[in-house]
């Protein structure tokens, strides 16, 4: 009764508080304390993707091909000096970057990005070194074959595993064939080299006649948000689908995540069914799909901060159409419940990041693309 009274007194007082109370009482219930989102830079251009320099700069890549050092007080500099030539237009361009896990050490960035060459367009992966306002020492590591007549689909996230390795996600280029599900291209897969560019010789596909032995798993469509999972080390990912059947996966190795072949999105317009929608044998389901309507899932991140009371363990997903930070709450590989964030400016988001201080980064996608930080 007492328990009942008190959250009545709480709901006449705002719902927020009730909802917090009534989660502690209900562990089964999501709820989100609303952050308060802080600019930290803006008049950015369409930026993609944010890493964080030891001494509390940012980088950022724009995708109409400018890479940026964002300070403190949110100065944006000038574009960095030294960046290869990128093919930008529709989806493609700059797209991610990240550091090299000793970059203390050694000051070596990655990004991916649509590079042209005979055929059209493909996603190439680069690594360099940061040296005051100029990339040195720039030297591509990995190129998506084929090249494709496309301006759709180029993916692309970056993520270093724990053995040091590299995940790169890379799109089907908009393909309505089976390129996706064909190990003998790049064309809607995920890759795992080593930080030089070199195979891993664990990876599945090495030793399979035919096979590019840089896969890692195939049958993705477009996948634009990427996260190992902080417990098990595991690469989970975001995955762009037609009309509906957005997808949450567990990427493993060698597996098959089914597109085109199995997928609950559905032709645009028409509304008609593209493959079958599974459980499916030999084809991975995913953890969760969104349909029938897209969200438009883009860049992910595990929280395992104690800034914001309620999220540690929970997942952040960034979606484009929806124009919201989704929080996810999961038991094991399920997920239980998902709610949007309040507190956000209704706008694209790209990319989501927490940062070594704790704190959720956000990057909104437009002509005056911001750099947000989450404030509890």
């Amino acid at each position: 009764m007492q328990v009942m009274t008190t959250t009545c007194l709480m709901v006449l007082r705002g719902w927020l508080p009730a909802l917090v109370l009534m989660s502690a009482l209900l562990p089964g219930v999501a709820v989100a304390a609303e952050p308060r989102a802080v600019t930290v830079a803006r008049g950015l251009v369409n930026p993609w993707s944010v890493a964080f320099l030891p001494d509390g700069r940012y980088l950022v890549t724009e995708r109409p091909g400018r890479l940026r050092i964002v300070a403190p007080d949110g100065r944006i500099g000038e574009p960095l000096a030294g960046l290869p030539a990128v093919d930008a237009g529709g989806q493609c361009g700059l797209l991610d970057v990240v550091l090299d896990p000793k970059f203390t050490d050694n000051a070596r960035l990655y990004f991916s990005y649509a590079e042209s060459g005979d055929g059209g367009n493909g996603t190439v992966v680069a690594r360099a070194r940061l040296q005051a306002n100029q990339l040195v020492d720039v030297r591509v590591i990995f190129r998506q074959l084929p090249k494709v007549s496309s301006r759709n689909h180029c993916g692309s996230r970056l993520v270093f595993a724990r053995d040091g390795t590299l995940f790169v996600t890379l799109g089907d280029r908009f393909s309505r064939k089976d390129d996706a599900q064909d190990p003998g291209n790049h064309i809607g897969k995920i890759v795992r080299i080593e930080a030089d560019g070199e195979v891993p010789a664990d990876n599945p596909f090495v030793g399979k006649a035919g096979a590019r032995k840089e896969i890692w798993s195939l049958g993705h469509r477009n996948v634009q948000g990427a996260a190992l999972h902080p417990d098990t080390g595991e690469l989970w990912s975001t995955e762009h689908g037609p009309q509906g059947g957005d997808e949450l996966n567990r990427v493993l190795a060698g597996r098959n995540y089914g597109w085109p072949l199995v997928t609950q999105g559905r032709n645009y317009g028409s509304g008609t069914r593209i493959g079958e929608e599974g459980p499916k044998a030999g084809f991975e389901q995913p953890l969760r799909t969104w349909v029938p309507t897209s969200v438009a899932p883009s860049g992910l991140a595990f929280v395992t901060s104690d800034r914001y009371p309620g999220w540690k363990g929970r997942l952040l997903m960034g979606t484009l159409r929806s124009q919201e930070l989704l929080l996810l709450t999961l038991d094991g590989s399920q997920v239980v419940a998902t709610m949007p964030v309040a507190g956000l400016p209704s706008e694209r988001i790209r990319d989501v990041r927490q940062g070594p201080d704790g704190f959720v980064y956000v990057l909104t996608d437009s002509a005056d693309g911001q750099l947000l930080r989450l404030v509890p």
